[in-house]
């Protein structure tokens, strides 16, 4: 009933959610559209090293600056980054249509698409470090679940009009820069509604680094932002069991992507886009039902038992790929999409409730660099030891123990749950405004 009720009273919640939903078509139109330019695009050729490198160069910049340019989100005004990263992000999306346009090698592409890839975490770190100013501390976990679900179905519509507008426009160059300008309107839009919040309405309410310029505060953001991840021991243990996700999870997307490009699956044809739907469409599943399934567990069992739990489905899902056919795909795609969302939703909730507002942008911004850093690791070592088919039995089974080792390290970490709601009350200077 809280979760109906926040709904219901809390303006500063629509608009929120509307910020993050527009925010999260316009990446996945970008995205797909990205996706489809290089990857099936019949003007340019990538190979598995070439794949890994460009998610490098994606996604690697920005988790080196993320940790330090965090600091802004506990120094500005939040509502003000997140309507000019927006229009920023519009701006980078028309110079990598123009690159696309002209033809540039996809390195020229992809450093232009970097600018779009740092401005996306950016406002996403924003979004969840602004949420407890709008939903109270008690239906923050549902928050997150019903934010994330309807974000993840909106990031599959952008890719459905990116889909649309490439069936329109055509799969070349020329055509491939027109369908990358839908996400820089959908971005320009996301800054509008952003600008209707009252000025700090999303924090920080005690910004850090007070009366020091933003320079002094980038400075030191990344040590501020550890400090406050090491020092409280759920966000710590949390963070280290999305790290040891998204590693496996990056193994497993070249691996997949090699083996529908290389082999003949049955119902999952290789060399066409529809095949990475399937495998895609397979995770966002896993995903929705973990929208539903996480805020009951944490609210039963805890935190601790939520974040096992995951990770022992994950370890299950892992290992059946060991014998690879378009069942164990797909109901490894299920799985895996079901246990890495409950991490993801239980690490969105012990930042929130855990750290002080002062420092929850930094922190959430140590993490998407933890994210996408392991992410693209385990790109690069997938790209050097797999086979050109993708399929590595022996590969599979070390991830598989990755996740059950980070199952137990969880279970023993982490600290038990003095109640089960698992969402313990901050002490008061730490409590975010009453709306």
């Amino acid at each position: 009933m809280g979760f109906i009720r926040s709904l219901g009273h809390s303006p500063g919640l629509w608009r929120l959610l509307l910020v993050r939903l527009t925010s999260q078509l316009s990446d996945g139109a970008f995205q797909a559209a990205l996706a489809f330019s290089i990857l099936f695009n019949p003007d340019r050729h990538t190979d598995p090293m070439a794949v890994a490198a460009g998610f490098a160069v994606l996604l690697l910049p920005y988790s080196l600056i993320g940790p330090f340019a965090g600091a802004l989100l506990d120094h500005w005004d939040r509502r003000r980054v997140l309507v000019w990263v927006n229009v920023l992000r519009a701006a980078a999306v028309a110079l990598v249509a123009l690159a696309m346009a002209s033809s540039a090698p996809a390195g020229v592409v992809l450093v232009a698409a970097l600018v779009v890839t740092g401005c996306s975490r950016f406002v996403a770190s924003g979004l969840s470090a602004s949420l407890p100013h709008v939903a109270s501390r008690e239906v923050l976990i549902e928050m997150n679940a019903f934010f994330t679900t309807l974000g993840a179905a909106v990031l599959g519509l952008g890719a459905g009009i990116s889909a649309g507008l490439r069936a329109v426009f055509g799969s070349g160059d020329n055509g491939s820069a027109a369908t990358l300008l839908a996400g820089a309107a959908i971005a320009l839009i996301s800054a509008g509604i952003a600008a209707g919040f009252a000025r700090r309405f999303l924090g920080p309410d005690t910004p850090d680094d007070r009366g020091h310029s933003a320079l002094y505060a980038v400075a030191h953001g990344l040590r501020h932002g550890l400090r406050a991840a090491a020092s409280t021991r759920t966000v710590a243990v949390v963070l280290s069991a999305i790290g040891v996700h998204r590693f496996v999870f990056g193994i497993n997307t070249l691996m997949l992507l090699l083996i529908v490009r290389s082999v003949n699956l049955g119902p999952i044809r290789g060399h066409d886009v529809g095949a990475l739907a399937v495998i895609g469409g397979g995770v966002a599943i896993g995903a929705l039902v973990a929208a539903f399934t996480t805020p009951l567990l944490v609210h039963r069992i805890g935190r601790r038992w939520t974040i096992v739990t995951g990770l022992a489905v994950a370890t299950a899902a892992e290992l059946s790929l060991v014998h690879i056919s378009w069942t164990t795909i797909c109901v490894s795609a299920v799985a895996l999409g079901l246990a890495g969302q409950t991490i993801k939703l239980c690490g969105d909730l012990a930042m929130q409730a855990d750290i002080s507002d002062t420092y929850r942008g930094q922190v959430f911004a140590v993490q998407d660099a933890l994210f996408n850093t392991a992410f693209v690791v385990a790109m690069f070592l997938g790209a050097s030891i797999l086979p050109l088919d993708g399929i590595a039995p022996t590969l599979v089974l070390l991830c598989g123990g990755l996740y059950f080792f980070a199952a137990v390290g969880v279970w023993l970490r982490h600290p038990r749950d003095r109640r089960t709601s698992a969402v313990s009350a901050p002490p008061a200077a730490m409590r975010p405004r009453s709306l």
